[in-house]
């Protein structure tokens, strides 16, 4: 069984300290960097399963690293901050993170976190390995398999979890879905562990790709009070 290897990029030792006993206890592989020089060349050496990415590190800004990470993997990440502002976390979200981490926080709930993501992971590749039909919807043409979603012969560029989100709400359509269970079945987390504005970030995102007027969605809609459905 392949072992979990986990990148925790952080400046703070007793972060790094405390967290890798964790989830070395569990089994879980841990390489530790305390600056932000050359994670990108380590992330392309170690290949790891999942990255704890600081935004504050000497040698380096978080957000900008985790740019040039996303434009050659899409491995899971989670952002560890400092700042609290809104603006900050969805910046780091649009950049393509999976999760973020407010400081300070318990060295527990990150491990958590950690292990949560790496679950969600696994049931991928198994999602992967169960063939499912594709989708029609507009002038769109998604497949689960290939992990495309196309319009014509294009391929619309989606980041690994907006494919997941959008796959989830078309295998239902016209259900609504709160952004609590969309955090539970799509990132396998709860609005108890992150913020449901992981989800309407990542609506957002996606109907800039898909909807001819993101402000007057097609397909992704919104259910004021509720959450979201998405129509054929």
């Amino acid at each position: 069984m392949h072992q979990k290897h986990v990148l925790i990029v952080d400046d703070e030792p007793m972060v790094t300290e405390v967290v890798s006993n964790y989830l070395e206890r569990e089994g879980i592989r841990v390489t530790t960097l305390s600056t932000g020089h050359h994670v990108a060349d380590t992330v392309e050496s170690i290949n790891p399963d999942l990255i704890v990415l600081d935004v504050m590190l000497p040698g380096g800004n978080g957000f900008e690293i985790l740019r040039q990470i996303r434009r050659t993997s899409d491995v899971p990440i989670i952002m560890l901050t400092a700042r609290t502002s809104e603006t900050d976390r969805v910046s780091g979200l649009e950049a393509g993170a999976d999760d973020y981490v407010i400081k300070p926080f318990s060295p527990r709930e990150l491990a958590a976190r950690v292990k949560s993501v790496l679950r969600r992971a696994v049931a991928e590749q198994a999602a992967l390995d169960a063939p499912k039909p594709p989708i029609e919807f507009g002038r769109y043409h998604l497949d689960p398999s290939a992990r495309e979603l196309k319009s014509g012969d294009t391929i619309i560029d989606l980041t690994a979890r907006e494919f997941e989100l959008l796959a989830f709400l078309a295998a239902a359509p016209r259900q609504v879905f709160s952004r609590g269970q969309l955090l539970e079945h799509v990132w396998d987390s709860s609005p108890d562990w992150q913020d449901p504005a992981t989800v309407t970030v990542h609506i957002r995102r996606i109907r800039t790709k898909i909807e001819d007027d993101p402000a007057s969605p097609d397909h992704l809609k919104t259910v004021r009070g509720v959450g979201y459905r998405f129509e054929p």
